[in-house]
């Protein structure tokens, strides 16, 4: 059975590949539990059956989708990005900012399983 996910990560180039695979690595250990999969043209992440996190690779930048509450709750942080209702850019020529998107993951977990 073939992995799509795997399979997107293949297509690109090493650096980007590394840093899909960095992406993809940090949401598996700070949602073990949520569902990996394809959608949109890009790997997703659900947990509780709704959205957790998407993210893709285009040619200058990385896509990070995690939700327009999630995005406008980090709007200080995510500044210095390129920013769309519900994404950021990550420019290739810039370090990936894994502590934010760590965060931004713990938000949407936290989110995502709240009782309220």
């Amino acid at each position: 059975m073939n992995d799509p996910v795997e399979e997107y990560i293949d297509q690109f180039d090493d650096e980007t590949r590394i840093r899909l695979v960095e992406i993809r690595k940090l949401v598996k250990q700070l949602a073990p539990e949520a569902l990996e999969g394809f959608s949109y043209s890009m790997p997703s992440y659900k947990l509780n059956k709704k959205p957790l996190i998407y993210f893709a690779a285009y040619k200058n930048h990385i896509g990070l989708y995690a939700t327009p509450n999630t995005h406008a709750y980090f709007k200080d942080q995510l500044k210095p990005y390129k920013q769309g209702k519900g994404s950021v850019q990550f420019l290739n020529k810039q370090p990936l900012p894994l502590d934010l998107i760590s965060e931004m993951v713990k938000f949407r977990i936290k989110v995502l399983t709240s009782n309220d």
